[in-house]
């Protein structure tokens, strides 16, 4: 029988870390505190209770999206399996999670609008001349992936997971079979 599945709320707590299995299949981990609230009748308020530590593990797709979108602070939503209970936390294998927006907003590559879109525009300038000078986004030295290891160092990305990264996760069209991962 399959573990239960629990959802949980809560703050990443340090850095994502990924790591790559040695036939370059992405796994993350990292830590999450839910601090539960109870309504304290005699006060007449809510006090926050006694945090929850969880130990989040991700796989694949998952744990590259993870590795790329979560940092320290950020209050997310997690769709997992219990796989144990020690050392005082909580250790879940992570099906799905999602951005908390409330406290923040999220924005995804398609929802953010193109560079062009901030320039200024003048009625002699054409919107074509103006996209093409646009500036690309800021990208990461070469060889430099996440967690900032170097591909091929041991614990690195393998050098598909950067070719991916520089060219963009969602662009079908600019990957090449050597691209697709295991």
């Amino acid at each position: 029988m399959a573990p239960p599945i629990t959802h949980v709320s809560g703050t990443v707590t340090g850095d994502v870390e990924v790591r790559f299995t040695d036939s370059g299949v992405a796994v993350c981990r990292f830590r999450l505190t839910q601090t539960p609230t109870q309504w304290d009748a005699a006060a007449q308020q809510w006090r926050d209770g006694t945090p929850i530590r969880y130990v989040c593990t991700a796989w694949r797709d998952l744990a590259r999206n993870a590795t790329e979108s979560l940092t320290d602070g950020v209050n997310i939503l997690v769709m997992g399996r219990i796989t144990e209970i020690r050392d005082n936390a909580v250790y879940l294998s992570v099906d799905d999670l999602g951005i908390s927006l409330r406290q923040r907003i999220a924005y995804t590559e398609t929802s953010l609008p193109s560079p062009a879109a901030a320039a200024p525009i003048s009625p002699t300038v054409s919107v074509a001349s103006v996209a093409s000078v646009a500036a690309p986004a800021a990208a990461q030295p070469a060889g430099v992936g996440a967690g900032g290891r170097s591909a091929g160092q041991a614990g690195g990305p393998p050098a598909w997971w950067e070719r991916r990264r520089a060219t963009g996760w969602n662009h079908p069209a600019a990957r090449t079979p050597a691209d697709v991962g295991p």
